[in-house]
């Protein structure tokens, strides 16, 4: 072979090799089991951007503050396999009748609350980690009721069990409003 059809034939297998290793981008809510390793599943759609903002509500005599935020390419670790997504991000603020902080979010990267499924139109359903222990880890969803309201609907998982697990000096109590169907109001 002359040096230009070997160069031309390494350039082509490089073209091929570069093509084949790029990763692939679904739409965000492709089901888990369809997702390859090293897929990046997108926001393609838009659906996220209605929900990101600053919420409050008021709970039980507490304020609730939501900052939702969008974070591109967030990693997704599992013990199957790993791929990265567009994904809605939650940090919060509860205070008392009195304006005393029960529980701030905002500085805490340990308590995770993302999106990760959108079970219906308007919806987006997010993970919760819990505080301390683990206690009140669950599933919340937000559903879009219009460009001003989102409707909450949080059910923790197993508290007492967690709680029971944890030592007795650390706070165990759920400041999030346990409840179906409460509406926060953009700010």
């Amino acid at each position: 072979m002359n040096t230009i059809q070997t160069k031309a034939l390494l350039m082509l297998t490089l073209i091929i090799n570069l093509i084949s290793c790029q990763a692939q981008i679904l739409p965000i809510n492709t089901a888990l089991n369809e997702i390859p390793a090293g897929a990046h599943l997108k926001d393609i759609n838009n659906e996220f951007v209605p929900f990101i903002g600053t919420y409050k509500a008021n709970f039980n005599g507490n304020e609730v503050t939501l900052f939702i935020t969008k974070q591109d390419d967030k990693l997704e670790e599992s013990t199957h396999k790993n791929y990265y997504m567009d994904a809605l991000v939650i940090k919060y603020i509860v205070k008392n009748s009195l304006g005393v902080i029960l529980q701030d979010t905002q500085n805490n990267n340990k308590i995770r609350f993302y999106s990760i499924d959108i079970p219906a139109p308007n919806t987006v359903g997010f993970l919760y980690s819990g505080t301390n222990c683990s206690v009140g880890w669950g599933e919340i969803n937000l559903k879009k009721i219009n460009s001003t309201q989102i409707s909450w609907e949080y059910r923790p998982d197993d508290i007492v069990t967690t709680a029971s697990k944890c030592p007795p000096t650390l706070d165990t109590k759920i400041y999030l409003p346990e409840t179906k169907d409460l509406i926060f109001t953009k700010q």
